[in-house]
């Protein structure tokens, strides 16, 4: 662990794959700082990831500062253990000063500098990055303390496999990435699931003899920032389904319905050992397809625009329609033995005394720059394209942000100089 200093011309708030980019820019500038991170560098890769977890892009999208992918397969999809020792090499190569399990309690402005106490101490910068994202606490619903205490819950965030869940069927709420992908590992392990929907689109794997985040790229939707037409409501989105799970594939909610998945609309409460449902699965199963249908028919678009020879495509066909809109499920009488709440996460900014948020607590800024002078955020989803926050555009985004507070540092320091020289 490094020396903590009293002060720091910057201060990096989260040591994710965001902070430890930061730092990797930081130092390449020569910029002294420090990061503090309140748990482990990259924690919720080794902790927050079930068994099967893989990921859902191409591993050729891995693209942190100084270290893309170099494996033997970019259009495969890294594992859990891979994408643990991807980001591994990532923290030795950064070598970030970094205090790790030492969280921020507060952080203010003090005249033009920043006060940021930790449980380390308390030092003053001259500028600061919150890199803590937007995955800080499990979200789960008050609905669940209603529940009956027969029944086992687990959040995603601390699933790992079908083994540790008891006897009898299991109920996820939410048709997340997430959600969808350990419904899909519990289905696989012969368990009787009940699949909660809601709103999340979803996406074809591959299509017309490509993996669609191939097209997509060509295409240039990755390039696309959050302030062209019709963005600025990205950064709330549910990202689409599908999985990289066996080399890749759709996850398609209406097969596993056949296959004696049951499906629901959106959950509205928990009653009496009840839980109970929105009688909207079909809009949610076809706002899904649509959004499926869409993705195709803008690659159609672009094969066609660009003469490109590729294998014909089609308009996805639903598999399965629901034949009645179920509201309600007696857990005990169904035999649900465990709930998991696939339900997202909450940010955690109730260390940050700065007047950067709009009403519903998301940070106001453009590409990470806030209003406030030195105060910058790193690591969100559409924080500037689609890539932001991953592994694709982290790094991109990083170097813009990185760029910015060099950029005032240097002109704070010329202010300074010429008023020392009169």
């Amino acid at each position: 662990m490094p020396t903590l200093e009293p002060h720091y011309s910057a201060v990096v708030i989260g040591g994710g794959q965001a902070g430890l980019s930061a730092s990797h820019y930081l130092k390449e500038h020569g910029i002294d700082h420090v990061v503090f991170e309140k748990k482990t560098m990259a924690h919720k890769w080794r902790e927050q990831r079930w068994d099967a977890f893989c990921l859902v892009t191409p591993n050729w999208q891995c693209q942190l500062p100084d270290h893309p992918y170099d494996g033997k397969d970019p259009h495969g999809f890294m594992v859990r253990d891979e994408i643990i020792g991807y980001v591994e090499r990532f923290i030795r190569k950064v070598d970030a000063p970094v205090f790790e399990h030492t969280a921020v309690t507060a952080l203010e402005k003090a005249g033009d500098l920043y006060r940021v106490e930790t449980l380390a101490g308390t030092v003053t910068a001259d500028s600061v990055i919150l890199a803590t994202s937007l995955y800080s606490d499990p979200a789960i619903p008050r609905a669940a303390e209603r529940l009956p205490d027969s029944i086992m819950q687990l959040h995603t965030a601390d699933y790992r496999n079908s083994d540790q869940l008891p006897e009898g069927g299991v109920i996820v709420v939410g048709s997340g990435q997430s959600g969808c992908q350990i419904a899909e590992d519990l289905h696989l392990a012969g368990r009787k699931v009940h699949m909660v929907t809601g709103n999340a689109p979803r996406c074809a794997r591959f299509y017309r003899g490509r993996d669609v985040v191939d097209w997509l790229s060509d295409v240039g939707q990755y390039d696309i920032t959050v302030e062209h037409d019709g963005m600025g409501k990205k950064k709330h989105d549910t990202n689409h389904y599908l999985t990289g799970r066996d080399g890749g594939r759709d996850i398609d909610l209406r097969k596993f319905a056949l296959e004696g998945m049951a499906l629901y609309g959106r959950m509205s409460g928990v009653s009496n050992g009840k839980m109970l449902f929105e009688p909207n699965l079909k809009a949610n199963l076809d706002g899904a397809d649509r959004v499926y249908n869409g993705i195709n028919a803008l690659i159609d678009r672009h094969i066609a625009a660009n003469n490109i020879d590729a294998p014909a495509g089609s308009p996805y066909v639903p598999l399965w329609e629901p034949e009645i809109e179920p509201t309600e499920i007696d857990l005990v009488a169904e035999g649900v033995g465990a709930v998991i709440w696939a339900t997202g996460f909450r940010p955690d900014w109730s260390f940050v005394a700065l007047p950067i948020f709009d009403g519903t607590g998301y940070p106001v800024h453009r590409h990470g720059v806030t209003s406030v002078d030195g105060a910058y955020v790193l690591g969100m989803p559409w924080l500037w394209t689609w890539g932001s926050g991953r592994f694709l555009s982290v790094g991109k985004d990083a170097e813009y942000v990185v760029g910015q507070l060099v950029e005032r540092l240097a002109n704070d320091r010329s202010v300074l100089k010429q008023a020392a020289n009169g």
